[in-house]
């Protein structure tokens, strides 16, 4: 008997070490539970995400078009206000005349204005200066007196000429 009494003892141990290994078991069975369900929302999580990021991708492309449609307008407004500043300088030399075009110059509306006026003031002065200058020459009013021909330096014969209205 001595062998069963070694046999008891070693199913003691057995016995104890089965138990702590189905406690083990049973722990990581938990683990693997807790696990599992973290797993599951996360899958969730990223799930959610998936869709979040769908919607704003769905977004993106709409603002891009947004800024596609923008850039036309932007273009087309550009365009419209090129043809209008044009036209603006034209009514402006068409207006005055007396303004050289060369003179009025600018790629906007307050350009040209500016260059206008600029060369408003050139014209006024150059205008001035040639009155001034027109008023200073003194011309004699109306025509000179008629006067008798100076006989003094001709001959007798070149008077007696003279006189009668022949020519030699």
């Amino acid at each position: 008997m001595p062998d069963d009494n070694k046999l008891e003892q070693a199913e003691i141990p057995l016995e104890e070490e089965l138990g702590q290994l189905r406690m083990k078991v049973t722990k990581l069975e938990g683990l693997l539970d807790q696990k599992g369900q973290e797993f599951k929302l996360k899958e969730s999580r990223i799930s959610e995400l998936e869709q979040a990021v769908t919607l704003k991708d769905g977004e993106i492309a709409s603002l891009e078009q947004s800024v596609l449609e923008s850039t036309g307008t932007i273009n087309q407004l550009n365009e419209n206000l090129k043809q209008a500043v044009t036209s603006y300088k034209v009514q402006v030399v068409k207006a005055n005349p007396d303004i050289p075009e060369e003179l009025i110059s600018g790629d906007s509306i307050e350009e040209i204005t500016t260059s206008f006026e600029s060369a408003k003031e050139l014209v006024s002065k150059v205008r001035k200066g040639i009155e001034a200058e027109i008023s200073s020459v003194k011309f004699p009013a109306g025509a000179p007196q008629r006067t008798s021909p100076d006989l003094s330096a001709l001959s007798a014969r070149e008077k007696i000429q003279y006189a009668i209205g022949g020519r030699r």
